[in-house]
């Protein structure tokens, strides 16, 4: 493996570890909700609420506009130096601290307004919510852009830690406020609300400090009109990013809305399913990813084609070598896993049924989920932010439709379901382009091979563990009563992957070998 991969991949594997524990925090933190929120009404009420910030973040922080800062940073960095760079932050930061003030005020407001003419109360709930968790948008905004520049300055590990402190605030509210609120569930989601906040302060405070620790603080001086032109060349990059992401951000609004449609349990089953799904493809796919668009943005500083392409097909073979088997395993043994993770409290056996059927179809798109995360960083890094655009606008269009068409007779499955879809749609559509682009400095053969031997491996393992998980259901239980409901799928999981990984070393797979190697002391 070239050295060049073998840093890609420690840097990734490291940022993997911060995500790691951020996921499973955030895994426990659903867990609690599920347990004191159940998955009715109040569970809608918060997610509804809290979906509100979380769209801008996705759209302002960790989305178009983080996006945009990591090329843009990284050629100026390639071309003119650090204290460009830094000059070119000031009338940045100084610009969108106004505009997340104004849609902190805006949409609160709007919240407030629209509250009378609300029938349902889960409904009415959510929108008391949202001016209670806006002042969250500025600071979690702050927080993705600052984690953007310092990832184009290759800092990855102590800005994806930051995302801890969110999920210990509400761990520690639910552990030691939410019992003594029982039955007052009103009070528990201001309480909530007012946690997230001081999480997003905390965490913008401490991101600032990082940003000075490493030398990259924006330069503090009297802005000219002349310092404002950098203002271009990012809104350029940034708008067709942020159409593509406000699209996708409505067409994740509508599934929510049409989910709420169905009726109340809906809502929460496809988030609690969220949390599931988006483990592996937040631990692995956005850590690669992160990574992949720095050094991807660096390749294109210099023109060096080969070398970007090289870095993407890297992505995809590991994104498919380790995603695969993740998304099988999930949706054959995806009852047993929610049973375990949320069963418990005011979760009920209808709450399970009705998650189980989300799980059922999102956990197929993992793969999908996780590619695209890597596919659209070679676009972004040549500053094409055009062609991710198009295609994102035609598949939002096609979920839409389908989640429509499905919803009927799959109810929160069929939305599932439509993502999925549509998500593999974008994949081939940008891999299509790509390779026109490109040509043969692409190498899809190398991606189909890979495709072919992780299915392989995966069928063989699931098999089985398949057959032997009704042995493990009666003898475990048995040998240890006390962790009944945990043995048997832990170690039908240790099982899969004992399987999966000798498969891979016995038939020296590409994949194995290039993680293996990231561990090798040199």
């Amino acid at each position: 493996m070239s050295n060049g991969n073998n840093k890609i991949l420690k840097s990734s594997f490291t940022l993997a570890l911060a995500t790691l524990c951020s996921r499973l925090l955030g895994l426990f933190r659903v867990i609690l909700e599920a347990k004191y929120l159940g998955g009715g009404a109040v569970a809608s009420s918060w997610h509804l609420a809290f979906m509100v910030p979380n769209l801008f973040r996705r759209l302002l922080g960790e989305g178009a506009l983080g996006t945009a800062m990591v090329p843009l940073l990284a050629h100026r960095l390639e071309r003119e130096g650090m204290l460009s760079a830094r000059r070119h932050l000031t009338p940045i930061f100084a610009i969108l601290g106004v505009i997340l003030a104004l849609i902190c005020v805006v949409v609160s407001g709007v919240a407030i307004l629209i509250k009378p003419l609300v029938s349902t109360e889960y409904g009415r709930d959510a929108l008391r919510l949202i001016p209670l968790l806006m002042p969250y948008t500025f600071f979690i905004c702050f927080v993705g852009v600052i984690s953007a520049v310092l990832n184009s300055i290759r800092v990855f590990f102590l800005p994806a830690l930051g995302a801890l402190l969110l999920n210990i605030f509400i761990i520690c509210c639910l552990l030691f406020w939410a019992p003594g609120l029982t039955g007052d569930t009103e009070r528990l989601l201001e309480m909530l609300a007012f946690t997230v906040v001081w999480a997003g302060v905390i965490e913008f405070v401490l991101l600032l400090a990082l940003l000075y620790w490493h030398g990259f603080f924006p330069l503090i001086y009297r802005l000219r009109a002349a310092d404002f032109t950098v203002l271009r060349e990012l809104w350029q990059m940034t708008l067709p990013g942020l159409i593509g992401a406000s699209a996708l951000q409505i067409s994740f609004l509508v599934d929510r809305l049409l989910a709420a449609w169905l009726g109340p349990q809906a809502v929460p089953a496809l988030t609690y399913t969220d949390r599931i799904v988006f483990v592996p493809i937040g631990v692995f796919a956005l850590s690669l990813g992160s990574v992949l668009l720095s050094n991807m943005s660096h390749h294109a500083g210099r023109n060096d084609l080969v070398g970007m392409a090289g870095a993407l097909e890297l992505g995809l073979r590991h994104v498919i070598y380790i995603c695969l088997p993740l998304a099988v395993f999930t949706v054959v043994f995806r009852e047993q896993i929610l049973r375990l993770l949320y069963f418990r409290g005011s979760f009920s056996e209808s709450d399970l049924r009705e998650t189980a059927q989300a799980t059922l179809f999102y956990a197929s798109g993992i793969p999908f989920f996780a590619a695209i995360k890597i596919t659209v960083s070679a676009f972004y890094a040549r500053k094409d932010m055009k062609t991710p655009l198009f295609t994102s606008l035609l598949c939002i269009g096609v979920n839409i439709v389908l989640s429509l068409l499905l919803m009927s007779p799959l109810r929160q499955g069929g939305i599932a379901l439509a993502t999925v879809i549509s998500s593999f749609l974008n994949n081939a559509l940008l891999l299509y382009l790509l390779r026109k682009r490109l040509g043969t400095i692409l190498k899809l053969r190398a991606l189909f091979a890979a495709l072919l031997r992780a299915a392989i491996s995966t069928a063989i393992s699931v098999i089985a563990v398949y057959a032997a998980y009704p042995c493990l259901t009666r003898q475990l239980p048995e040998l240890f009563p006390e962790f009944q409901g945990v043995l048997p799928l832990a170690f039908a999981g240790f099982v899969f992957c004992f399987f999966y990984g000798l498969l891979s070393v016995v038939f020296r797979y590409r994949e194995a070998g290039e993680l293996i190697a990231i561990f090798k002391f040199r």
